[in-house]
């Protein structure tokens, strides 16, 4: 079913209004109400009563000075005050890369911006984390390590002046767009397929196997492809009691945000925006960090918007420090490959966390969960509930446990294959990794590709998910592969050319009030380990021949 501009406009007005209404309900208190989960209470952040403006420290508006130095002098001198405000005042404020320090609020004045240097030279190469993986990049535009009681606030904007560092790939944009990327400077790939900002940036491509770790040069070869070595952002390492509140946060060089090895955190009220085409170009990740609220924003970004990590492979099972205690709640998703998503970097497990009223516009999955072999951990006790999806071109809900690292939507340098399902079992080991316990209820979904495809490991199947209170206007229905206790408890499909349910090699399936359009046909069950599945006396359907259809069907 396409919808029109009209029809669209008005769904889209009335879930903006919806969630601006519950936004006036969420606070900090208020937050906690339904959580299924033994939540402790975020500790907040609190500032001595101490301001300084960065242009009593010599900053200059207008975005030609860099003023670099004064923010550090400004920061500097709260912080010998025992903290206090740090004011970015209206204006454009040009600067290299901004460290975080104890009990240190930044808090940008309306009209502020914030512009990071497009000067590689400003962001010396540090040890970090990205994707997952213990590696080298250059210094985050907004760092902080080691840190107490610090902020972000006010209704500035900041700007990571992205489109200096990032790739970009002839495929994602039109002939006119490539054509004046090309002429505006920089280098091509020998396959003419992408974009580099500098030979060095080409070089770090050309030596790396996986796209962003250049792992086929020495460590002492990395400042040749430093230009490639892009940030994150906003990077803010082994920190506790922090607070994101108000401003924008935009064109990232790589990921926008990105907790990592935190705990209480409190991230509200956000714009978080990076262009539809930006690679690596995520909203927030949130990777093995503990005791997290986030509320009320909204996340129009080039890659997943909400995401869950907590390493990858060896380097996460060694970390051993999952994602847990976190509430999402009242957030808005436009665009982006995932509205909610945890992995493919869960190797050091996710746990307890609960989601609930969010709007997903036009998002390329909706509800995402992705790992592969080797990953490991386990990803457990997921509520998610009250979520409203419009127009997802691929699958509203998906569990891929072949994960290969393309997007939802393929790409011309992306094969299927990559993610395609194997049947052969192998042994269960630490680096199986495992998904179960999840549960997902009171989800809305118009015009999507694919309702839900749910797909475990032959070896470690997706076990215990539920979802309840289900409606998809849909093209294709939904897929169960490899899986074990799966519920469906008042789920309606309705799919233009499909089955409303199909099952492959899956036990103890659970239909309860599965209802279909008259013209679909209700399930097809395929592969001989699909066994105990509680289907017949759950299904129904406008049409009289599906019924009869149902009724014969023979489980053994």
């Amino acid at each position: 079913m396409k919808i029109s501009m009209t029809k669209l406009g008005l769904i889209l007005l009335t879930l903006f209004c919806a969630s601006n209404g519950s936004a006036q309900n969420i606070n900090e208190q208020t937050i906690y109400d339904g959580v299924e989960f033994n939540m402790p209470k975020v500790k907040t952040t609190n500032f001595p009563d101490y301001t300084v403006n960065i242009s009593d420290f010599g900053a200059k508006p207008g975005g030609l000075v860099k003023n670099t130095e004064a923010f550090a002098k400004a920061i500097n001198d709260a912080t010998t005050k025992g903290g206090g405000k740090v004011v970015v005042p209206r204006g454009i404020w040009l600067t290299g890369p901004i460290t975080l320090k104890n009990n240190v609020n930044l808090h940008l004045n309306d009209g502020a911006l914030i512009l990071f240097s497009d000067d590689f030279d400003d962001y010396p190469l540090v040890k970090t984390s990205f994707e997952g993986l213990n590696t080298v990049r250059c210094i985050s535009p907004i760092n902080a390590n080691d840190a107490e009681n610090i902020a972000i606030t006010g209704n500035g904007i900041i700007d990571g002046n992205g489109g200096a560092w990032r790739p970009v790939k002839k495929s994602k944009m039109t002939d006119s767009q490539w054509k004046r990327l090309v002429n505006s400077g920089g280098v091509v790939s020998t396959d003419g397929k992408i974009w580099f900002p500098s030979e060095k940036s080409k070089k770090g491509y050309e030596s790396t196997t996986n796209f962003n770790v250049p792992d086929l040069i020495s460590d002492e070869e990395l400042q040749s492809v430093k230009d490639y070595l892009r940030p994150v952002m906003v990077s803010l390492v082994n920190s506790k009691r922090i607070l994101l509140d108000g401003p924008t946060f935009q064109n990232s060089p790589a990921w926008n945000i990105h907790p990592l090895m935190s705990e209480d955190l409190i991230i509200r009220n956000l714009n978080v925006r990076n262009p539809w085409y930006s690679q690596n170009g995520d909203g927030l990740d949130l990777e093995s960090c503990k005791n997290v609220l986030i509320y009320s924003n909204t996340f129009d970004v080039g890659d997943d918007a909400i995401c869950f990590k907590s390493g990858k492979n060896e380097d996460g099972r060694k970390r051993g420090m999952p994602t847990e205690n976190v509430i999402v709640k009242n957030n808005v998703v436009y665009h982006g490959h995932g509205g909610f998503v945890i992995g493919s970097e869960m190797s050091g497990g996710v746990k307890n966390v609960h989601v609930s009223n969010c709007t997903f516009l036009g998002t390329d999955v909706g509800l995402r969960f992705k790992s592969t072999r080797g990953r490991g951990g386990v990803v457990e006790n997921i509520y998610i509930s009250d979520i409203d999806m419009v127009n997802i071109p691929t699958e509203s809900i998906r569990f891929n446990m072949f994960y290969g690292g393309n997007s939802p939507i393929l790409e011309d340098d992306q094969n299927a294959d990559d993610e395609k399902r194997d049947e052969t079992m192998v042994p269960v080991t630490e680096e199986t990794p495992s998904f179960k316990n999840i549960f997902m209820k009171n989800i809305k979904v118009l015009d999507s590709e694919t309702a839900v495809f749910f797909m475990g490991l032959p070896e470690m199947n997706l076990k215990n998910v539920s979802l309840e209170n289900a409606t998809f206007q849909t093209k294709k229905g939904i897929t169960v592969i490899d899986a074990d206790g799966i519920t469906l408890k008042n789920v309606k499909v309705i799919a233009s050319n499909d089955y409303a349910l199909t099952v492959y090699n899956t036990k103890n399936l659970n239909v309860d009030e599965f209802s279909f359009s008259k013209n679909q046909l209700p399930v097809k069950i395929l592969g001989s380990n699909s066994k105990d599945l509680e289907i017949i006396k759950g299904m129904s359907s406008e049409s009289k021949e599906a019924e009869g259809f149902i009724k014969s069907i023979k489980l053994k």
